[in-house]
């Protein structure tokens, strides 16, 4: 039995103004389920946002406290970041991945939004004739958002079909036309969850070298496989990273998610020592500048977009990145409740006739984590949003992702413990009103 009526739910989309509730984005959902619980009081099973659920990282807190105790609110941040920052993060990539990238080159940002906004801009403006995104999806919906800022266009295939050895022929395809100016990818993917292993990623590598194009490894879900022992600096198993296979790269590494600091917006953008160096005609020509990619990017480019980071929380990010390289805290095991969540909540979807969708990897199953998707049936992936709204269950449809596949993602961060009964006797009603 449904628990909120069709013409209730219409009756949002319309107040609302969603021009098309299957294919709604994150926010657009959001809203509509807010207004749904404001209406009735009806609690919803949010799982549309992927917004942190876990308590802000306390020693962040303290040293963010603190920076502004000692007056730093009064100047402005150096474009590049402070100097503790940078050279903490260059240690942290040291200690997690075995990868070396030196402090000038790790630069924050206001978030990965804004790392990968910024990216965006200073690759496809490297070159003439190379102005398109290649998109390794499902991913993140508001990049390509970004690209029509832009004014950028892109490509994109879902990985789905072209895992292991099959990724290296539709690379090649989408790559052999040379207007490719960047790869982007999330790995932890979000929202699959599936994680591309070594083996991908030495393709990735190998060819954006070929093709002298630039991958952004969209790190937001940083060493959250919990399959494998990844907590632990300057010891392997190291988190898995295209890194290890060219030079052309840009990690983006937040704070939100891995010490749930997401309300401070701070991320880090780290390149590849040799990118960062490069020098492009092209760039040199549009800024009037030195043309050198890495300091394009900073003063030409990120400068234009938020002037700098805030500086208490530059000193909050260090701190958290040295605690993790000491070994004093372990943020692995503290984001490890994801995993939890997340197993209980497939658990109760399958019992009650859904399936994973993005259910494994090369070698092995998906891992549980952050995020999960979950189809029904062969419904659409705007059907099951639409029919799981009525049934006080947010989602957000796969095809609003780049996902070719029929079904929704799913975020276990806003479960409560609370929830889980009544996410079970909700999902038997759907099952019983959805005979497969």
């Amino acid at each position: 039995m449904k628990i909120f009526s069709e013409e209730l739910v219409a009756k949002a989309v319309e107040e609302l103004h969603i021009a098309d509730l299957s294919r709604a984005t994150i926010g657009e959902v959001l809203l509509v389920a807010q207004y749904l619980e404001q209406a009735t009081g009806i609690p919803f099973v949010r799982m549309d946002q992927g917004s942190p659920g876990l308590p802000v990282n306390k020693r962040g807190v303290e040293a963010e406290k603190a920076a502004l105790d000692r007056g730093v609110g009064s100047q402005y941040p150096a474009a590049a970041g402070v100097s503790e920052l940078k050279s903490e993060a260059s240690r942290f990539v040291k200690a997690f991945l075995n990868v070396d990238i030196s402090a000038r080159a790790c630069v924050p940002t206001v978030g990965s939004v804004a790392g990968s906004f910024g990216s965006f801009i200073a690759c496809v403006q490297r070159e003439k004739g190379r102005d398109k995104v290649l998109f390794i999806d499902p991913g993140f919906p508001i990049q390509k958002s970004q690209l029509r800022v832009i004014g950028a266009s892109w490509k994109e295939f879902d990985i789905y079909n072209y895992r292991g050895e099959a990724l290296r022929e539709k690379l090649e395809e989408m790559l052999l036309s040379g207007d490719v100016a960047a790869i982007v990818y999330s790995n932890p993917n979000n929202p699959a969850w599936i994680c591309l292993e070594e083996s991908e990623l030495a393709i990735i590598g190998e060819l954006a070298t070929k093709y002298d194009v630039v991958v952004m490894e969209d790190l937001a879900y940083f060493c959250m496989d919990f399959r494998r022992d990844l907590g632990h600096p300057f010891e392997p198993p190291y988190a898995p990273t295209v890194a290890r296979y060219t030079d052309n790269y840009i990690l983006m590494l937040s704070s939100s998610k891995i010490f749930s600091y997401a309300g401070q917006r701070m991320a880090m953008i780290c390149i590849s020592d040799k990118l960062f160096d490069r020098q492009f005609p092209a760039l040199a020509e549009r800024y009037n500048d030195s043309g050198v990619f890495g300091q394009t990017l900073i003063a030409s480019i990120l400068y234009m977009i938020t002037s700098g980071c805030t500086a208490s929380t530059q000193y909050a990010y260090a701190e958290m990145l040295r605690l993790a390289c000491d070994g004093e805290i372990n943020f692995v095991e503290d984001t490890r409740e994801y995993a939890l969540r997340t197993e209980r909540m497939k658990r109760i979807f399958v019992d009650n006739g859904f399936h994973i969708v993005y259910d494994s990897d090369v070698t092995q199953r998906v891992g549980d984590g952050f995020f999960f998707t979950i189809g029904y049936g062969d419904m659409s992936g705007g059907d099951l949003l639409t029919e799981l709204l009525y049934y006080g269950v947010s989602s957000i449809s796969l095809s609003t992702t780049g996902s070719e596949q029929r079904g929704v993602r799913a975020c276990c961060s806003r479960m409560r413990d609370d929830m889980y009964d009544v996410l079970a006797e909700r999902m038997k009603a759907f099952n019983e009103d959805h005979p497969l």
